[in-house]
């Protein structure tokens, strides 16, 4: 198989820290980039999960939300079981 050269930029911070922990596996940028490639072309993907931050207020809404939806069912539940007993 024949190399080819790869030119990316990063934040040098992350580089650094990047290289020392691959350095603690026994890799180098090198060969760490090259399992990133090689494992995204055997799965098709990135082979990590990519989403999106929930900011903290829509994440705060939604659970407001979710709280009154469980107590208008317990209020429902309560209802219905005093019909039912009548």
């Amino acid at each position: 198989m024949s190399a080819t050269n790869l030119n990316i930029r990063t934040d040098k911070e992350i580089k650094n820290q990047a290289e020392k922990i691959f350095n603690e596996l026994g890799l180098n940028m090198t060969t760490a980039i090259n399992m990133f490639l090689r494992t995204v072309v055997r799965e098709y993907g990135i082979p990590f999960e990519l989403r999106l931050d929930v900011p903290q207020e829509t994440a705060a809404e939604a659970a407001l939300e979710s709280k009154k939806m469980l107590s208008d069912l317990s209020e429902c539940k309560s209802s219905n079981e005093e019909t039912i007993k009548g």
